[in-house]
Formats: C-alpha cells, structure tokens, sequence
C-alpha cells in the first residue's frame, strides 16, 4: 500500500492473476462430494435451474472503521477446527494458512491448517484445472503431481502454497448438517497480505465467479444454487449461499458483465451523478469487491469527484484538516460522533449503468464517509490509480454497508436493497 500507516484500513485485495505450479506427490484426491444429502426444500425463490437442498447463513465479524474488513468463521475438516476468513468477492477461491513450513504466516503452527495424506489435490484431479490460469497448463507436464497455486493481490500481496480438500462442516437454514468436501488453498508462503493486520485472520474465502469459488463448489455438489449474498453494518452482519435469503420483491436487478476472461462482479460502464445531477464523470468499469475496504476510482474520475464535493462544501461549517485514518477529512466546531452528524452537508451520490436501463445505486452520504477516533469525518472514496490499481475501479465495503448484496451466478446477475443486515441464527 501507498502508506503503511494505513495498515489494514486501506486494504486492496482484488485478485489480479492466478497461475498454478507444479511439484511431486503421489497421492490420491478424494472425490468432491457430502456424506449426508441435503433435504429439499418447496419454497425456493424460481431461478429456473434445479431445486437444490438448502441455504447457508453465517454470522459476519468486523467493520470498515476501525477494524477495515468482513471476516467469517468456517469449520473444517474432521474433527472440524475453526478458521476466521476475510470475505472476499474480488478474488476466486479459499485459502488458509498452512501448517508446513511457511514464510510470512501470522498464526502460530497449532492454528494453521494441517492436511493429512489424502487431502492433496493432484493435478490430473479436475478440480485443479479451476485453480489455474495459464496456457498450457502448468499441470500438463505431469497428472500425477501435487495440485499447487500461486495468487497475486491488487495490494501487492501474494500467496502461494498447494491445493487440497477436505469436509466443510455447514448447519443448512432447513435444520439439516452437511459436510461437502471442497477444495481450497493451503499457504505456506505469504507476503505482504494487508488481512492478516489482524492476528486472528487464518486465510481468505474468495467468492468470485470460477469454479473453485466456495460457492461454486457447494453449487457442483448440490448444496445450495451458486447465489453469494452479503449483508454488512458497523457491527457485522451476515454472508449467505443459496436462493433461502433472495427476497421475492424489493431487489434492484442488473444483468452482469459477461467476459471469459474475467471472473470479476461488475455491471459494465457506470457514469457518476451527485446530488441527483450528472458529474462528466462516464465510462467507469467497476467491480464489487469485498476485499477492498473503500471504494476506489481512477486518478481522473477521483480528482473530478473530490473537486466537485470540496465546490458542494463551501460555505459549510466544515474545516479540511489532517488524519492518520485517510486522505481528505474534515473537522467541525466540536467533535462528531458519527456519520449523522454530518450526512446533512454532503449530497447523495449514484452510479448509472447505462448498460442496465439506467439502473441506478445510491450512495448515501454513510455510504462513502467515515467519522474517525479524532471525531473528523473521512471521505471513504480513495485515488485507486496511487495504490497501483491503475484505471480499475472498485466499489468497497464501505459503498457495500446497510445493503443486502446479492450475487446470482445462476442467472447472471447483481441484485442489491436496503436492509439493517442482521439476522437471527439458530
């Protein structure tokens, strides 16, 4: 990151490239599948594919300010042992830190993922061919060699380490327990990965659109349909997988970019308006990415912004000052408590996509700003070109809080609504 100061505040952790390598193991990789089938269920949201057993709710930890990220507690393996993952749409599959000899892990051996033998994943196994990018295959040289991976963040980050798989323990919202057997990345090689500021993060739960994603897994063993769902507030919230938790109405709609090169979430070219009018400020291809706490624009669409918010506060009682937290904040006559006490200064901003019947997302003043320890409130929108994303746009957890976000890979589409994001589990 541009400033380390920023350590996990500013977190970037869009996945920019996978490539997979190959080394030697001659093991035998279990077939992906759940030892108890899951019950169906008659109320399923329509979605025009086949019913499937159930959902899956889970409890979400964190917040953008001071915390700077989502994270999930999942089971695995059997005994099941719990790992905390940070939630991560920008890129496309799991991993946790690996009990091997490992450079960079944060967390001490006893905490770190330990496969048995007949965990690996070997490359002639078709679930590796979904954790590689390059053309020919690394695998291709040899079938019977251990599946591994390398990943590269928009942060600079990198992880690499071997595929495996093993039992994901998951309580189905029907009441039923089922335990599908998903592959996912054991690292032993981290560095400079801005999730693990917090001590406890054991690794990162991708939920892009490839097939290794989670999701995606759960969908190929019929578990739950290949639907992501989010629900983020200042004390949490909720992660979902499944059609249970899709409402029947409410939703705003948009179609999804469609590229077979990108498993990103995005909507296609989006113009900005404030305040209900048009900014100039068009074109903008942005992709929604939990893993990255603000939101991001290029260098050019950043500097029209902020010119036109610093133009829209003049004359207000809001003075620029300096803070450790983020770029742009201001101070008032006394000290604000949250972002209510200052909503009523800054205007309403939206993202068109034209792509989609002018299908609009509103970013209320909450949406986009931060109050801070010094009582200073933050613009949460941040120069993505300085921190090496270069004219990638990302829409963060902070544009992403007090919103349902739904992400349908079964009909190809990115739904959002209004919602306080808690949810009673039991």
């Amino acid at each position: 990151m541009a400033d380390q100061n920023l350590k996990g505040r500013r977190r970037v952790s869009l996945m920019i490239f996978l490539v997979v390598l190959s080394a030697s193991l001659h093991v035998c990789f279990a077939e992906i599948g759940h030892s108890q089938p899951p019950k169906n269920t008659s109320t399923l949201h329509p979605t025009d594919v086949n019913t499937f057993g159930s959902s899956v709710v889970l409890p979400v930890s964190g917040n953008v300010y001071p915390l700077g990220s989502y994270s999930v507690t999942v089971e695995i393996g059997n005994p099941p042992k719990q790992f905390q993952l940070d939630i991560d749409t920008g890129s496309d599959y799991a991993w946790v830190q690996c009990y091997a000899p490992c450079v960079g892990c944060t967390l001490p051996p006893e905490r770190r993922y330990k496969p048995a033998t007949d965990n690996y994943v070997l490359c002639k196994d078709p679930i590796c061919s979904a954790f590689q990018s390059s053309n020919p295959p690394q695998c291709s040289r040899n079938p019977n060699e251990k599946c591994s991976f390398q990943i590269e963040y928009a942060d600079h980050g990198s992880v690499s380490g071997v595929v495996v798989s093993d039992s994901f323990p998951l309580r189905l919202v029907n009441g039923t327990v089922s335990r599908p057997r998903m592959a996912f990345g054991c690292g032993y090689k981290l560095k400079k990965h801005d999730p693990f500021s917090s001590p406890a993060i054991a690794g990162v739960l991708g939920l892009g659109r490839s097939k290794a994603s989670i999701s995606a897994q759960l969908s190929s063993v019929g578990v739950s349909q290949n639907i992501v769902g989010h629900c983020f507030n200042d004390k949490g919230g909720f992660l979902s997988f499944g059609a249970d938790l899709v409402p029947k109405s409410g939703m705003t709609w948009a179609p999804m970019l469609r590229s077979s090169s990108d498993n990103h979430y995005s909507l296609g070219p989006a113009e900005v308006f404030f305040r209900g009018n048009p900014t100039g400020i068009k074109g903008l291809n942005v992709i929604f990415d939990t893993g990255s706490t603000y939101t991001y624009l290029n260098s050019g669409a950043y500097g029209s912004l902020l010119n036109l918010i610093m133009k829209d506060l003049n004359r207000k009682p809001l003075q620029q000052v300096q803070d450790k937290a983020l770029p742009i904040c201001w101070k008032g006559s006394r000290p604000f408590v949250s972002v209510r006490d200052v909503q009523n200064y800054f205007g309403i901003l939206a993202l068109s996509f034209a792509g989609s019947s002018n299908i609009q997302l509103q970013l209320p003043p909450q949406t986009y700003l931060i109050v801070t320890e010094q009582g200073n409130v933050c613009l949460g929108i941040l120069n993505g070109t300085e921190v090496g994303l270069g004219t990638t746009n990302l829409i963060g957890d902070i544009s992403m809080q007090g919103k349902l976000m739904l992400f349908d890979n079964e009909n190809q589409r990115i739904g959002w609504a209004s919602a306080d994001c808690t949810h009673k589990f039991g």
